[in-house]
């Protein structure tokens, strides 16, 4: 239940990037297709794009990593993902040589839930036999 939740804010805070995007392009000029030609909106683009990045490892390790481990335990690790994803976002869009927080609170929970996940299923594989 709570890891429905999380999948679903970290979909919402993504489409919240997108519309940052649209916002920015609008402001600074920058008409599409084009990616380039302002610092601003290329550092909105850059936060969209590194998190829909993420996003392709999160939302399957979560939902891998519920489906051996306590739901209150993978939506903490969610949360934290959520977290760091705005942290990211806010220094990233401030300053880019200080993402660096933001990313670690964003890889490193992908990176213990794709261990859970991964645990869960030798646990269960060895188990079966």
């Amino acid at each position: 239940m709570f890891t429905e939740l999380v999948a679903i804010l970290a979909l919402l805070q993504f489409f919240g990037f997108g519309l940052m995007v649209g916002r920015t392009r609008r402001k600074t000029g920058v008409k599409a297709p084009a990616t380039t030609g302002n610092p601003m909106f290329e550092r909105a683009f850059r936060v969209q794009m590194n998190t829909m990045e993420l996003l392709v490892m999160f939302l399957p390790a979560l939902f891998l990593a519920v489906h051996y481990w306590s739901d209150s335990l993978v939506a903490v690790l969610g949360a934290v993902y959520i977290l760091g994803r705005h942290i990211y976002w806010r220094d990233y869009i401030t300053n880019p040589a200080t993402r660096h927080l933001g990313f670690a609170l964003s890889a490193l929970p992908i990176l213990i839930l794709l261990a859970l996940g991964l645990i869960g299923a030798v646990m269960s594989l060895v188990g079966a036999i």
